[in-house]
């Protein structure tokens, strides 16, 4: 098993990681999980952890859809219903969904109860997991609510990856693909010269999170450097927000791959390198439809880092390298 350091709590990567954590000083438990997870996790992770046969096991419906504050409320209501106190914890079993309202649900309540990340989506183990960002969508925007906290531990097997589908797969890849573009070049090297099917995914995890974790590490509250894990996510959180709104949601990973293809377009590339990143997203990701720019730009004007009315881009300057605070104003784009 690899265990990687990160701010006060440690990443557990390997099939132990299952029985990576103590948890006999807590006075209640609840396990979070959807519709999904409790038919295809659930039974393994209690079958490892028979100490967890009794917990109080949440689940909520899957989905963007329903990452909200009607169900941060169901949430709450369980832990309150079965009298949870401040000694309590919350594992979050599941995808970024269940790990960013488990994780702000458990912040918030009685001002902070523990909680444990345990992903089970590529997305979640490499991006979501990682980092203590925690939070749910407003008003059909991405994003709009939350706060910053670390987990107890991060507990990540890469065996519940084969309870995905191939789409939560490909399209979880994004977020490696993303870490590789903004900080390490040899590891895009690595990505584009190996078929998909022979990646060893165990190894693939643990680097994309070695990259996230030491750039959070240098600037836990996104004040600067952190910003770089954004490539990409400026068009594609407007995107995915865009679907949201129609009633016809996307996977994350989708609207990320299409973002980072607009905004590759966007960054101080040589031709070659615009071209070996277009040829790579589109032989590796099925796209949606690219909306219009005039139907993307409301959603950008919210977005949580721009200044001045300018909206605010990390775009490439090279492939493995990352420039941050990039304005443009919505004429420009």
């Amino acid at each position: 098993m690899k265990v990687i350091e990160s701010d006060n709590y440690q990443i557990s990567i390997g099939d132990k990681s299952l029985t990576a954590f103590e948890v006999s000083d807590y006075s209640a438990i609840a396990i979070l999980v959807d519709e999904n997870t409790k038919k295809h996790c659930l039974p393994t992770f209690l079958g490892e952890n028979p100490q967890l046969n009794n917990s109080i096991i949440i689940e909520i419906k899957s989905g963007e859809e329903n990452k909200n504050i009607a169900t941060c409320n169901y949430i709450w209501q369980q832990l309150k219903n079965h009298n949870f106190d401040k000694n309590s914890l919350l594992i979050n079993l599941g995808g970024g969904v269940i790990g960013d309202m488990g994780g702000f649900c458990a912040s918030t309540y009685k001002r902070g109860i523990d909680f444990v990340q345990f992903p089970t989506t590529l997305l979640a183990m490499v991006d979501a997991s990682v980092g203590g960002k925690l939070g749910l969508d407003f008003d059909g925007l991405k994003n709009q609510v939350g706060l910053f906290t670390n987990p107890k531990s991060v507990l990540i097997n890469p065996e519940f990856l084969k309870t995905l589908d191939e789409n939560q797969l490909v399209f979880g890849f994004a977020e490696v693909v993303k870490h590789a573009l903004i900080a390490d070049l040899d590891f895009w090297n690595y990505l584009t010269k190996t078929d998909f099917q022979d990646l060893i995914w165990e190894e693939v995890i643990a680097h994309s999170i070695a990259i996230k974790n030491k750039i959070v590490l240098n600037d836990p509250k996104e004040k600067g450097e952190r910003k770089k894990l954004n490539f990409g996510h400026t068009f594609g959180h407007a995107i995915e927000s865009y679907y949201l709104q129609k009633g016809t949601p996307i996977f994350h990973g989708q609207a990320i791959a299409l973002g980072m293809l607009i905004e590759s377009e966007m960054s101080d590339l040589t031709e070659i390198e615009k071209a070996e990143i277009t040829a790579f997203i589109l032989s590796n990701f099925s796209l949606p439809h690219n909306p219009a720019k005039n139907q993307l730009i409301a959603f950008m004007q919210n977005d949580k880092k721009n200044k001045d009315g300018k909206i605010n881009f990390s775009l490439l300057k090279g492939i493995g390298n990352c420039s941050i605070d990039n304005f443009f104003s919505p004429d420009e784009l």
